[in-house]
């Protein structure tokens, strides 16, 4: 019988969600993958493709040229099929010093906020006129707690203002059958420290970081995928408004 569902995951072509995707994808959802790297979104379709029962479709957008956007905000109008996942998982992490954050180190984080909420926006109208969704926002630790290294702070402002718009969003949308709810993670091992560490060195330089996590170790995409494959699913029917740590234990309190 024909799937007439769709998963949207925005920043799917690696890390935490393309491991999302490959969840929806063993469940024989239909799931489209959204990057802005067309060699990433190739590499990846064809790695998930190889054993599913699902079907993975990709679409480039660069979150940081509006147009770009706007055109995608158009096609997600214009899609019959019934949108019944969201995940915003798209993310870009560098260090730097806050007196020495330039307004395009600050707009590289904001930037993906504005167009996380007009995409939730095209979605959630989808979503309403189906009666109902899932939404996961990937949030992050650092939205709760401070961290002096790295440094952080638009970074964070970003993730907390994601972490705010999960619960204002389950606040208002709870009467259209649409959940929002966010994971937040801590340290773990995926390609969003590419920007400042050579890619084949990400998960050595990664160790130090095991004992700041009560557990021992630092997180795999596999942690938090499994996290956010429960929050989309119905077995968490009665969640909305929640931003779950998934971060080995860190928010319990300090080694």
């Amino acid at each position: 019988m024909l799937n007439n569902s769709i998963a949207l995951i925005v920043g799917g072509s690696n890390g935490i969600g393309k491991e999302t995707a490959r969840r929806l994808l063993a469940q024989g959802k239909t799931v489209i993958i959204m990057s802005s790297n067309e060699t990433n979104l190739a590499a990846a379709k064809a790695d998930l493709e190889h054993s599913t029962a699902g079907v993975v479709e990709t679409v480039k957008v660069d979150l940081y040229d509006a147009n770009q956007v706007d055109e995608f905000i158009k096609q997600i109008q214009a899609e019959s099929r019934h949108i019944e996942y969201l995940v915003n998982a798209a993310g870009f992490f560098k260090p730097v010093a806050f007196v020495d954050h330039s307004k395009q180190d600050y707009d590289a984080q904001m930037d993906i906020n504005k167009a996380f909420f007009f995409i939730t926006q095209a979605v959630v109208k989808n979503m309403q006129s189906h009666q109902g969704g899932s939404i996961v926002n990937i949030g992050s630790m650092w939205a709760h707690q401070a961290v002096k290294a790295p440094p952080s702070s638009a970074y964070s402002m970003q993730k907390a203002a994601l972490h705010a718009l999960t619960k204002n969003l389950a606040m208002e949308l709870g009467d259209s059958s649409i959940r929002v709810n966010a994971v937040a993670p801590a340290v773990v091992l995926s390609t969003i420290y590419k920007s400042f560490i050579e890619a084949d060195k990400i998960e050595e330089s990664l160790q130090g970081f095991n004992d700041f996590h009560p557990i021992g170790r630092i997180g795999s995409v596999e942690d938090v995928a499994d996290s956010i494959e429960f929050l989309l699913s119905e077995k968490a029917r009665w969640i909305t408004g929640a931003v779950l740590d998934v971060d080995g234990g860190v928010m319990a309190g300090r080694n």
